[in-house]
């Protein structure tokens, strides 16, 4: 299906001194030039995950890859989108690819490294930022892509892949020698995918959720977890049993807590996410230092390690499974435009989003 080019780009921005201010903005459309396309943004997901951008924009750089006025900020997500237009060698108009994209209508990039798998923004400002984020894989030969599953793969593929990568980094350092694993966040769908693939292993510590009050019987129901525990009944956790911390809330108050607690039985403290985007994130700790958890550097190790065709396997089959898993009790809300997107997005922030539902923008 053909769509006609677009007058202007229609794109929401937040403030990135507070993530609470948002407004949406129409850019002229693109000039395009040879070597470039255009694509059209089909949907996008919103979860936690991209609060986590916002959060981190400026530490860990994901303002950068849209850039916007000073000051503001497109908070990246995930989704697919279109070629409407451009001059590429092998990218023809109608390409639909899965990718890293802006809450906007449409997204000019600059494709490189063109193949029938996909291809590599190389736009300029995106040159130093990591290679995981600025591919785009073509539809029609992915082998995660499934026609039935489009907004579970917008909404869940990127959560869970961070979920595969992660269970087996912990898996790749024999879960730090730990007998128990303590996961803040226990809601997360990034939490929850790692569990799930966890609880799948014969030889593993202890899977502990950690929660808030409301989300407690939602997380026992899971069925990935061996023990549910609420942010407030932490201390009638086994302080003398060796834990592993994976911190997906990024809450600084509460990691002090665990790190109060266990001392020195804590064998690792594993940063992850930031869930609770509104709690303080530094605090000092007792124990061993938190470690940044960057999800390409243990796929490229484990690319590395397993070539890239036998990594594409495992993922793909961890994919599968925790896709498949996950939708009987996932509630998708589609929406329709940037303003819905924008409030989304303030739903999210005002945790007004329950543990069971997600939402899919078609801007």
């Amino acid at each position: 299906m053909s769509h006609p080019l677009p007058d202007h780009v229609r794109c929401l921005e937040v403030r990135r001194d507070d993530l609470a201010a948002t407004r949406v903005v129409d850019d002229p459309a693109p000039v395009l030039r040879q070597g470039q396309a255009l694509l059209r943004v089909e949907r996008f997901g919103l979860t936690a995950n991209n609060v986590t951008y916002a959060v981190t924009g400026d530490t860990i750089g994901y303002w950068r890859f849209f850039p916007a006025a000073q000051g503001w900020g497109r908070v990246p997500a995930w989704g697919f989108a279109e070629v409407v237009a451009g001059d590429v060698d092998g990218l023809e108009t109608g390409t639909r690819v899965f990718g890293y994209l802006p809450m906007s209508t449409h997204l000019l990039v600059e494709p490189t490294k063109v193949s029938e798998r996909g291809f590599t923004d190389g736009a300029a400002h995106r040159a130093e930022l990591p290679a995981p984020y600025n591919s785009y894989r073509r539809v029609d030969a992915d082998p995660l892509y499934s026609p039935d599953a489009e907004n579970l793969q917008t909404l869940l593929l990127p959560l869970y892949m961070t979920s595969f990568v992660l269970e087996d980094y912990l898996v790749d350092n024999e879960w730090f020698t730990a007998e128990q694993v303590v996961m803040s966040s226990g809601s997360a769908k990034t939490t929850i995918g790692t569990a799930m693939l966890a609880s799948r292993r014969v030889s593993r510590p202890t899977i502990i959720a950690l929660t808030s009050p409301h989300n407690a019987d939602l997380v026992a129901s899971l069925g990935c977890y061996d023990d549910v525990v609420t942010y407030d009944e932490l201390g009638t956790l086994d302080a003398e049993r060796p834990t592993t911390y994976v911190d997906v809330a990024g809450d600084a108050g509460l990691r002090a807590r665990v790190h109060e607690l266990f001392a020195d039985t804590l064998r690792h403290s594993c940063a992850v996410g930031m869930s609770h985007w509104d709690a303080p994130h530094r605090a000092a700790v007792t124990g061993p230092r938190p470690t940044f958890f960057f999800a390409p550097a243990q796929i490229g190790k484990r690319v590395g390690d397993w070539g890239g065709e036998e990594y594409q396997k495992k993922l793909t089959e961890a994919w599968t499974f925790l896709r498949d898993a996950t939708a009987p009790w996932l509630d998708v809300h589609e929406r329709t435009g940037i303003e819905d997107a924008e409030d989304a997005y303030h739903r999210l922030l005002a945790g007004q989003v329950g543990g069971r539902e997600a939402a899919v923008i078609r801007p």
